[in-house]
């Protein structure tokens, strides 16, 4: 691990236990530097990371002190706002149009690398191309994801988790069905409106609850009697609001406490232009109450009907005996595709190119108005 890595993970765990409480100055860029044995540059990057995420602010000629609330549980006054001042309530199909912040000139994955790469999947699988996969995916694709999980999201799962499936609203009915549609599905407000839909056509009952800045607001999740909550914690569309560390916390305790889920709903995270991506839900609680779900149909094309959804170790019987009978819904030669477009790197270069690209942009378009 690189030494930056190791030093946030270090003082993000130590803020979350507490050791530094809300409001209080962490220690210099210069003390932790010798405390490492490292340059100040390297703990420069770690602090702008926890700054990234939300645990930590800056204070010019200051410092940094904790930002990580453990009581934002409990009502705030200054977040009891309307979500209608937060977002825009015309609803729009997600993907037709940006998300806050969405350049429509980020590039699309390249043609030229997609046409080589679909040949190359021709000649080689030859015949089994002809052959149907298993009922969650192709082993192959499973495996790759798994493995570029745990490089991009810091996930530890196995392939096993992995269940492939035609696009996210294909998995938002798997998910009814499979955690059943007696349960109340809570969903943020305002949201992608196709979430509500589906989960209403499986014949579940959804109530929505209000945004405020960082997220669904404490007293409205605390209200809810749900037991199910789909939530989209980066760039929360049509919002583009993205859930601060504490309230992503906030979500998993609130499930735990219920014995319930969190339906983690991570579009757009690979675009993202921080130097690291925040963390997932699922890599707070991987063993029983989140499952994370994301598709290629931004990363790849609109037309690449193909998401994927991970499943904690607790789930998996229980996803056996309600849905695991179901076929896959993927024709197996876009998941060799994507299986040769994650081995290769032609994935990830492409995924780097673009968040390169939106960080000039940004740096530019700060610099223009400082």
């Amino acid at each position: 691990m690189k030494k930056y890595l190791y030093i946030y993970e270090k003082l993000r765990d130590a803020i979350v236990r507490g050791e530094y409480p809300y409001g209080v100055r962490l220690p210099s860029k210069r003390t932790l530097a010798a405390d490492f044995g490292c340059s100040v540059i390297t703990v420069e990057h770690a602090y702008d990371l926890l700054a990234d995420e939300g645990y930590v602010r800056s204070e010019e000629r200051s410092g940094f002190y904790a930002a990580y609330r453990t009581d934002e549980m409990f009502p705030v006054a200054a977040r009891l706002q309307k979500a209608d001042d937060q977002a825009p309530q015309a609803e729009t199909v997600r993907g037709a149009v940006p998300l806050s912040g969405v350049n429509t000139a980020d590039p699309v994955f390249p043609y030229g690398v997609l046409a080589r790469t679909m040949r190359r999947v021709i000649t080689a699988r030859e015949e089994q191309l002809l052959i149907k996969p298993p009922n969650t995916g192709c082993p192959e694709l499973r495996e790759s994801l798994a493995a570029y999980l745990g490089r991009s999201r810091s996930l530890r799962i196995s392939p096993e988790q992995i269940v492939i499936g035609s696009g996210a609203e294909y998995l938002y009915a798997l998910v009814a069905e499979m955690l059943g549609t007696e349960r109340l599905y809570a969903l943020e407000d305002p949201s992608y409106g196709k979430i509500r839909r589906v989960y209403e056509a499986n014949g579940a009952c959804c109530e929505l609850l209000p945004m405020g800045p960082d997220g669904i607001l404490a007293e409205a999740l605390e209200r809810s009697e749900a037991s199910v909550l789909h939530v989209t914690p980066f760039h929360s569309y049509p919002s583009g609001i993205t859930a601060s560390a504490s309230r992503r916390r906030d979500y998993v305790r609130w499930a735990i406490r219920r014995d319930g889920f969190v339906v983690e709903d991570d579009f757009d995270s690979e675009f993202s232009s921080l130097t690291k991506p925040e963390d997932t839900l699922f890599s707070l609680e991987p063993e029983k109450t989140v499952i994370y779900m994301n598709t290629f149909s931004r990363t790849i094309a609109p037309s690449m009907r193909l998401g994927y959804m991970v499943l904690p170790p607790a789930l998996l019987p229980r996803f056996r005996e309600t849905v695991g009978f179901y076929s896959c819904t993927v024709p197996v030669f876009e998941q060799y595709l994507v299986t040769e477009l994650l081995n290769s790197g032609d994935f990830e270069r492409h995924i780097n190119r673009v968040r390169r690209k939106r960080r000039l942009r940004n740096e530019q378009a700060f610099s223009a108005i400082s």
